[in-house]
């Protein structure tokens, strides 16, 4: 039989049903466990678990905000994790944090062809906060690096559902850009808008969809 044959028939598109796909853990490869334990909580972030059977053991992290979590083991090569992401809305306060609990941050910096990792880096923000588009680099006792980057503005197609945000610095973060956002709009109205939350509200579902932001 044929390959062409023994192929699956396709399925129309509008009868397909997409499960979920929930990237939940990822694994870091650590030296020693207590070091990694100490380094990871002192950046705040939440310890889930710590569980020991006889020389076996698993230590589990999950940083502010994220539906993701970092699983520690001692297989593989400590510091081999490379180009992971942790996204802010505020890269300047994120970094000045993390500066703050102890940690090396290299400087805030971005593109030439910003925001694909295009050109030259560039010390400094992003042009206009460019969603997206700025970056800083860090890296835990053994050399995974970790790499933070500010989005304020959702990519069409990346946000899907409900409009949620992770934290209440999150939240907060976004009310001010659609408080900065609005000003700008009641200056060219030349008029009070009395509606002011709907707009808001709009302005924040819009942001987070990827959608053309309300003027």
């Amino acid at each position: 039989m044929s390959t062409t044959a023994m192929q699956r028939p396709e399925t129309p598109a509008d009868t397909r049903r997409q499960l979920d796909l929930k990237l939940e853990v990822i694994t870091v490869p650590v030296s020693d466990f207590d070091r990694a334990k100490a380094f990871y909580g002192d950046l705040g972030w939440r310890l889930d678990a710590d569980f020991r059977n006889g020389d076996q053991r698993a230590i589990q992290f999950t940083p502010p905000g994220s539906p993701c979590s970092v699983h520690f083991t001692l297989s593989g090569t400590p510091g081999s994790a490379k180009g992971m992401f942790l996204v802010v809305s505020d890269i300047e306060a994120a970094r000045d944090e993390l500066v703050r609990r102890g940690v090396s941050v290299g400087e805030v910096f971005h593109y030439a062809g910003a925001p694909a990792p295009f050109g030259g880096q560039v010390r400094g923000i992003a042009p206009g906060h460019l969603s997206y588009g700025s970056y800083a680099l860090f890296s835990d006792p053994d050399g995974n690096a970790w790499i933070l980057q500010e989005v304020t503005t959702r990519l069409p197609g990346r946000v899907t559902g409900d409009t949620t945000y992770a934290s209440v610095s999150d939240l907060a973060q976004a009310l001010r850009r659609a408080e900065a956002a609005h000003g700008q709009h009641e200056k060219r109205t030349g008029q009070r808008d009395e509606n002011w939350p709907a707009w808001y509200a709009e302005y924040m579902v819009r942001e987070q969809s990827g959608e053309t932001l309300p003027v």
